[in-house]
Protein backbone atom coordinates (compact mmCIF):
# COMPACT_ATOMS: atom_id res chain seq x y z
CA UNK A 1 0.00 0.00 0.00
CA UNK A 2 1.40 3.47 -0.37
CA UNK A 3 2.40 5.85 1.75
CA UNK A 4 0.40 8.52 1.47
CA UNK A 5 1.58 10.85 3.53
CA UNK A 6 4.41 11.87 1.40
CA UNK A 7 2.95 12.92 -1.33
CA UNK A 8 2.75 16.43 -2.26
CA UNK A 9 -0.27 18.79 -2.24
CA UNK A 10 -1.14 19.80 -4.19
CA UNK A 11 0.04 18.24 -7.37
CA UNK A 12 3.60 20.18 -8.27
CA UNK A 13 4.38 18.18 -11.66
CA UNK A 14 1.05 17.62 -13.20
CA UNK A 15 1.29 20.71 -15.97
CA UNK A 16 4.25 18.87 -17.14
CA UNK A 17 2.70 15.29 -18.26
CA UNK A 18 -0.26 16.05 -20.26
CA UNK A 19 0.61 15.69 -23.99
CA UNK A 20 2.95 18.76 -25.69
CA UNK A 21 3.39 19.95 -22.19
CA UNK A 22 -0.51 20.69 -21.39
CA UNK A 23 -1.83 19.61 -17.64
CA UNK A 24 -3.40 16.32 -17.91
CA UNK A 25 -6.86 15.59 -18.32
CA UNK A 26 -9.07 14.23 -15.40
CA UNK A 27 -12.51 12.64 -15.90
CA UNK A 28 -14.30 11.78 -12.51
CA UNK A 29 -17.30 9.22 -13.50
CA UNK A 30 -20.03 9.59 -10.96
CA UNK A 31 -23.38 7.36 -11.13
CA UNK A 32 -25.97 8.36 -9.23
CA UNK A 33 -29.15 6.40 -8.72
CA UNK A 34 -31.78 8.84 -6.91
CA UNK A 35 -29.29 10.79 -5.42
CA UNK A 36 -31.32 14.09 -5.86
CA UNK A 37 -30.49 15.05 -2.36
CA UNK A 38 -27.03 14.61 -2.68
CA UNK A 39 -26.28 16.32 -6.18
CA UNK A 40 -25.49 19.75 -4.85
CA UNK A 41 -23.25 18.92 -1.72
CA UNK A 42 -21.37 16.11 -4.00
CA UNK A 43 -20.87 18.64 -6.67
CA UNK A 44 -19.28 21.39 -4.39
CA UNK A 45 -17.05 18.52 -2.47
CA UNK A 46 -15.81 17.34 -5.95
CA UNK A 47 -15.10 20.87 -7.18
CA UNK A 48 -13.11 22.08 -4.10
CA UNK A 49 -11.05 19.01 -4.55
CA UNK A 50 -10.47 19.19 -8.13
CA UNK A 51 -9.73 22.92 -8.11
CA UNK A 52 -6.88 22.69 -5.95
CA UNK A 53 -4.67 20.35 -8.40
CA UNK A 54 -2.73 21.74 -11.74
CA UNK A 55 -4.94 19.10 -13.63
CA UNK A 56 -7.78 20.36 -16.12
CA UNK A 57 -10.47 18.16 -15.52
CA UNK A 58 -14.15 17.11 -16.25
CA UNK A 59 -16.94 15.53 -14.42
CA UNK A 60 -19.31 13.01 -15.86
CA UNK A 61 -22.24 12.65 -14.17
CA UNK A 62 -24.72 9.76 -14.92
CA UNK A 63 -28.09 9.48 -13.80
CA UNK A 64 -29.25 6.06 -13.59
CA UNK A 65 -32.86 5.90 -14.46
CA UNK A 66 -33.53 8.10 -11.03
CA UNK A 67 -37.17 8.69 -10.24
CA UNK A 68 -36.60 11.20 -8.05
CA UNK A 69 -35.26 14.59 -8.88
CA UNK A 70 -31.61 13.83 -9.71
CA UNK A 71 -31.53 14.90 -13.40
CA UNK A 72 -33.32 18.14 -12.90
CA UNK A 73 -30.58 18.55 -10.06
CA UNK A 74 -27.54 17.91 -12.57
CA UNK A 75 -29.62 20.23 -15.22
CA UNK A 76 -29.66 23.00 -12.99
CA UNK A 77 -26.25 22.98 -12.15
CA UNK A 78 -24.93 22.56 -15.36
CA UNK A 79 -24.40 26.54 -16.81
CA UNK A 80 -22.35 27.05 -13.01
CA UNK A 81 -20.02 24.21 -13.30
CA UNK A 82 -17.15 24.22 -16.20
CA UNK A 83 -16.34 20.53 -17.25
CA UNK A 84 -19.74 19.06 -16.03
CA UNK A 85 -21.17 16.31 -18.28
CA UNK A 86 -24.49 14.68 -18.21
CA UNK A 87 -25.61 10.97 -19.35
CA UNK A 88 -29.15 10.15 -18.79
CA UNK A 89 -30.34 6.42 -19.58
CA UNK A 90 -33.37 5.36 -20.66
CA UNK A 91 -34.36 3.40 -16.95
CA UNK A 92 -32.28 1.79 -14.52
CA UNK A 93 -29.68 -0.37 -15.95
CA UNK A 94 -27.82 -0.54 -12.64
CA UNK A 95 -24.64 0.62 -11.42
CA UNK A 96 -21.98 -1.60 -13.61
CA UNK A 97 -23.87 -0.31 -16.67
CA UNK A 98 -23.79 3.61 -15.36
CA UNK A 99 -20.03 3.16 -14.93
CA UNK A 100 -19.60 1.54 -18.28
CA UNK A 101 -21.39 4.33 -20.12
CA UNK A 102 -19.06 6.80 -17.63
CA UNK A 103 -15.91 5.01 -19.37
CA UNK A 104 -17.22 5.03 -22.36
CA UNK A 105 -17.53 9.12 -22.97
CA UNK A 106 -14.78 10.33 -20.14
CA UNK A 107 -11.77 11.49 -22.40
CA UNK A 108 -9.40 11.87 -19.61
CA UNK A 109 -5.53 11.20 -19.54
CA UNK A 110 -6.97 9.53 -16.03
CA UNK A 111 -10.11 8.69 -15.21
CA UNK A 112 -11.62 8.53 -11.97
CA UNK A 113 -14.78 6.41 -10.61
CA UNK A 114 -16.58 7.31 -7.42
CA UNK A 115 -19.91 7.15 -5.71
CA UNK A 116 -22.04 10.07 -5.62
CA UNK A 117 -23.61 8.77 -2.07
CA UNK A 118 -20.10 10.74 -0.47
CA UNK A 119 -19.21 7.35 1.11
CA UNK A 120 -16.00 7.81 -0.82
CA UNK A 121 -14.28 10.96 0.33
CA UNK A 122 -13.42 13.36 -2.64
CA UNK A 123 -10.54 14.35 -0.43
CA UNK A 124 -8.63 11.14 -1.85
CA UNK A 125 -8.59 12.21 -5.51
CA UNK A 126 -5.46 15.13 -5.07
CA UNK A 127 -3.58 11.58 -3.71
CA UNK A 128 -4.48 9.57 -6.66
CA UNK A 129 -3.94 11.85 -9.53
CA UNK A 130 -0.37 12.49 -7.91
CA UNK A 131 0.48 8.77 -7.34
CA UNK A 132 -0.93 8.23 -11.06
CA UNK A 133 1.30 11.47 -12.47
CA UNK A 134 4.65 11.61 -10.30
CA UNK A 135 4.39 7.93 -8.69
CA UNK A 136 4.36 6.25 -12.23
CA UNK A 137 0.85 3.60 -11.11
CA UNK A 138 -1.65 3.26 -13.56
CA UNK A 139 -4.59 2.00 -11.26
CA UNK A 140 -4.86 4.02 -7.69
CA UNK A 141 -6.91 2.01 -5.94
CA UNK A 142 -8.65 3.02 -2.43
CA UNK A 143 -9.44 0.09 -0.10
CA UNK A 144 -11.54 -0.14 2.76
CA UNK A 145 -10.32 -0.18 6.42
CA UNK A 146 -13.55 0.76 8.12
CA UNK A 147 -16.52 -0.56 6.36
CA UNK A 148 -19.04 2.17 7.77
CA UNK A 149 -22.43 2.01 9.42
CA UNK A 150 -23.22 -1.82 7.60
CA UNK A 151 -25.77 -4.21 9.13
CA UNK A 152 -23.88 -6.88 10.58
CA UNK A 153 -26.07 -9.32 7.69
CA UNK A 154 -24.48 -7.35 5.21
CA UNK A 155 -21.23 -7.58 6.69
CA UNK A 156 -21.45 -11.26 7.09
CA UNK A 157 -22.89 -12.02 3.32
CA UNK A 158 -20.00 -9.34 1.84
CA UNK A 159 -17.49 -11.22 3.24
CA UNK A 160 -19.21 -14.77 2.54
CA UNK A 161 -19.22 -13.57 -1.25
CA UNK A 162 -15.45 -12.18 -1.27
CA UNK A 163 -14.56 -15.61 0.13
CA UNK A 164 -16.07 -17.59 -2.38
CA UNK A 165 -15.13 -15.10 -5.22
CA UNK A 166 -11.41 -15.76 -3.87
CA UNK A 167 -11.64 -19.55 -4.11
CA UNK A 168 -13.17 -19.41 -7.60
CA UNK A 169 -11.37 -17.14 -9.68
CA UNK A 170 -8.01 -16.05 -7.57
CA UNK A 171 -8.38 -12.53 -7.16
CA UNK A 172 -9.16 -10.97 -3.08
CA UNK A 173 -11.36 -8.24 -4.05
CA UNK A 174 -12.35 -8.21 -0.21
CA UNK A 175 -10.71 -4.54 0.99
CA UNK A 176 -11.33 -3.19 -2.51
CA UNK A 177 -13.78 -0.60 -3.92
CA UNK A 178 -15.35 0.96 -7.12
CA UNK A 179 -13.48 4.15 -5.89
CA UNK A 180 -10.69 4.02 -8.17
CA UNK A 181 -7.85 5.80 -10.79
CA UNK A 182 -7.33 4.27 -14.32
CA UNK A 183 -4.97 5.60 -16.66
CA UNK A 184 -5.67 6.02 -20.20
CA UNK A 185 -4.32 3.03 -21.63
CA UNK A 186 -5.99 0.68 -18.46
CA UNK A 187 -9.43 2.13 -19.56
CA UNK A 188 -8.66 1.85 -23.43
CA UNK A 189 -8.25 -2.08 -22.26
CA UNK A 190 -11.36 -2.05 -20.06
CA UNK A 191 -13.11 -0.65 -23.38
CA UNK A 192 -12.12 -3.89 -25.33
CA UNK A 193 -14.11 -6.02 -22.63
CA UNK A 194 -17.01 -6.58 -24.61
CA UNK A 195 -19.03 -8.59 -22.40
CA UNK A 196 -22.67 -7.84 -21.68
CA UNK A 197 -22.06 -9.42 -18.03
CA UNK A 198 -20.39 -6.78 -16.10
CA UNK A 199 -18.26 -6.61 -12.98
CA UNK A 200 -16.21 -3.40 -12.84
CA UNK A 201 -14.21 -4.41 -9.85
CA UNK A 202 -13.06 -7.55 -11.07
CA UNK A 203 -12.91 -6.52 -14.73
CA UNK A 204 -10.23 -4.18 -13.27
CA UNK A 205 -8.69 -6.49 -11.10
CA UNK A 206 -7.77 -8.95 -14.25
CA UNK A 207 -6.46 -6.29 -16.55
CA UNK A 208 -3.35 -6.36 -14.27
CA UNK A 209 -1.31 -3.13 -14.82
CA UNK A 210 1.27 -1.58 -12.16
CA UNK A 211 -1.12 -0.30 -9.17
CA UNK A 212 -0.91 0.33 -5.75
CA UNK A 213 -3.27 1.40 -2.93
CA UNK A 214 -4.58 4.11 -0.15
CA UNK A 215 -7.02 3.33 2.41
CA UNK A 216 -10.06 5.23 3.59
CA UNK A 217 -13.26 4.53 6.05
CA UNK A 218 -16.36 4.58 4.39
CA UNK A 219 -18.01 7.47 4.93
CA UNK A 220 -21.87 7.80 6.27
CA UNK A 221 -24.56 8.70 3.27
CA UNK A 222 -25.10 12.07 2.47
CA UNK A 223 -28.81 11.63 2.28
CA UNK A 224 -31.56 8.76 1.64
CA UNK A 225 -30.82 4.89 2.16
CA UNK A 226 -29.03 2.90 0.12
CA UNK A 227 -29.96 1.01 -2.80
CA UNK A 228 -28.59 -2.41 -2.58
CA UNK A 229 -31.59 -4.91 -1.77
CA UNK A 230 -30.83 -8.53 -0.90
CA UNK A 231 -32.15 -9.93 -4.27
CA UNK A 232 -29.83 -7.36 -6.05
CA UNK A 233 -27.12 -8.35 -3.96
CA UNK A 234 -27.59 -11.56 -4.52
CA UNK A 235 -27.84 -11.78 -8.44
CA UNK A 236 -24.91 -9.46 -8.51
CA UNK A 237 -23.10 -11.89 -6.78
CA UNK A 238 -24.57 -14.48 -8.93
CA UNK A 239 -23.27 -13.09 -11.85
CA UNK A 240 -19.57 -11.44 -11.05
CA UNK A 241 -18.72 -15.58 -10.04
CA UNK A 242 -19.99 -16.49 -13.25
CA UNK A 243 -18.68 -14.06 -15.41
CA UNK A 244 -15.36 -14.46 -13.86
CA UNK A 245 -15.04 -17.94 -13.36
CA UNK A 246 -16.05 -21.53 -14.67
CA UNK A 247 -14.88 -23.38 -11.74
CA UNK A 248 -18.83 -23.77 -10.21
CA UNK A 249 -19.01 -26.24 -13.46
CA UNK A 250 -15.99 -28.43 -12.31
CA UNK A 251 -17.67 -28.60 -8.82
CA UNK A 252 -19.94 -30.69 -10.68
CA UNK A 253 -17.78 -32.63 -11.87
CA UNK A 254 -16.27 -33.27 -8.39
CA UNK A 255 -19.63 -34.18 -6.93
CA UNK A 256 -20.48 -36.68 -9.91
CA UNK A 257 -16.95 -38.45 -9.28
CA UNK A 258 -17.92 -38.68 -5.36
CA UNK A 259 -20.99 -40.32 -5.97
CA UNK A 260 -20.05 -42.47 -8.61
CA UNK A 261 -16.84 -43.55 -6.00
CA UNK A 262 -19.58 -43.97 -3.43
CA UNK A 263 -22.05 -46.22 -5.69
CA UNK A 264 -18.96 -48.12 -6.19
CA UNK A 265 -18.03 -48.88 -2.53
CA UNK A 266 -21.77 -49.46 -1.85
CA UNK A 267 -22.40 -51.55 -5.06
CA UNK A 268 -19.52 -53.85 -4.23
CA UNK A 269 -20.28 -54.26 -0.66
CA UNK A 270 -23.79 -55.13 -1.30
CA UNK A 271 -23.10 -57.47 -3.99
CA UNK A 272 -20.51 -58.88 -1.05
CA UNK A 273 -23.20 -59.56 1.41
CA UNK A 274 -25.72 -60.60 -1.20
CA UNK A 275 -23.08 -63.69 -1.92
CA UNK A 276 -22.42 -63.95 1.65
CA UNK A 277 -25.98 -64.62 1.89
CA UNK A 278 -26.75 -61.82 4.88
CA UNK A 279 -28.35 -59.32 2.76
CA UNK A 280 -30.84 -56.83 4.55
CA UNK A 281 -33.27 -54.38 3.70
CA UNK A 282 -31.98 -51.25 2.98
CA UNK A 283 -34.75 -48.99 2.42
CA UNK A 284 -33.72 -46.15 4.51
CA UNK A 285 -30.16 -46.72 2.63
CA UNK A 286 -32.08 -45.79 -0.90
CA UNK A 287 -34.42 -42.89 -0.10
CA UNK A 288 -31.20 -41.12 1.34
CA UNK A 289 -29.42 -41.91 -1.76
CA UNK A 290 -32.42 -41.09 -3.77
CA UNK A 291 -32.66 -37.16 -1.79
CA UNK A 292 -28.62 -36.38 -2.03
CA UNK A 293 -28.49 -37.63 -5.96
CA UNK A 294 -31.68 -35.29 -6.68
CA UNK A 295 -30.52 -32.55 -4.61
CA UNK A 296 -27.39 -33.37 -5.83
CA UNK A 297 -28.46 -33.55 -9.74
CA UNK A 298 -30.93 -30.19 -9.21
CA UNK A 299 -27.78 -28.23 -7.62
CA UNK A 300 -25.95 -29.33 -10.72
CA UNK A 301 -29.02 -28.06 -13.35
CA UNK A 302 -29.00 -24.91 -11.33
CA UNK A 303 -25.40 -23.76 -11.80
CA UNK A 304 -25.24 -24.80 -15.50
CA UNK A 305 -28.12 -22.92 -15.53
CA UNK A 306 -26.65 -19.87 -14.37
CA UNK A 307 -23.55 -20.54 -17.33
CA UNK A 308 -26.45 -20.93 -19.87
CA UNK A 309 -28.16 -17.53 -18.95
CA UNK A 310 -24.76 -15.23 -19.11
CA UNK A 311 -24.04 -17.00 -22.57
CA UNK A 312 -27.95 -16.09 -23.54
CA UNK A 313 -26.96 -12.84 -22.64
CA UNK A 314 -23.68 -12.62 -24.15
CA UNK A 315 -25.18 -13.80 -27.72
CA UNK A 316 -28.11 -11.55 -27.92
CA UNK A 317 -25.42 -8.56 -28.48
CA UNK A 318 -27.38 -5.70 -27.04
CA UNK A 319 -26.26 -3.23 -25.73
CA UNK A 320 -25.29 -2.30 -21.92
CA UNK A 321 -27.54 0.26 -21.82
CA UNK A 322 -29.34 2.95 -23.47
CA UNK A 323 -28.61 6.80 -22.63
CA UNK A 324 -32.07 9.15 -23.54
CA UNK A 325 -30.05 12.19 -22.90
CA UNK A 326 -26.17 12.99 -22.80
CA UNK A 327 -25.58 16.68 -22.51
CA UNK A 328 -22.56 18.78 -21.99
CA UNK A 329 -19.76 17.72 -24.13
CA UNK A 330 -20.43 21.17 -26.66
CA UNK A 331 -18.77 22.71 -23.86
CA UNK A 332 -15.03 22.88 -24.66
CA UNK A 333 -13.99 24.64 -21.58
CA UNK A 334 -12.35 21.95 -19.14
CA UNK A 335 -11.39 22.89 -16.02
CA UNK A 336 -8.42 24.75 -15.30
Amino acid sequence: MADVSSVEHPIRQAANDGPRGRSPLVSVIVPLFNEAASVPGLLDALYAVLEKTLCRFEVVAIDDGSSDGTWQQLTVALPHRHGLRLIRLSRNFGKEAAVSAGMEKASGDAVIVIDGDLQHPPQLITQMVSLWSQGGFEIVEAVKEARGAESVFYRFGAGLFYKVFLVLTGYDLGPSSDFKLMDRKVVDAWRRMEESNLFFRGMIAWLGFKRTQISFAVQNRASGVGKWTFPRLLRFAVTAITAFSTSALHIITIMGSAFFVMAVVIGARTLYLFFLGTAVSGFATVILLQLLIGGALMISLGIIGEYLARIYIEVKRRPRYVASDVVGWDDKQIGL
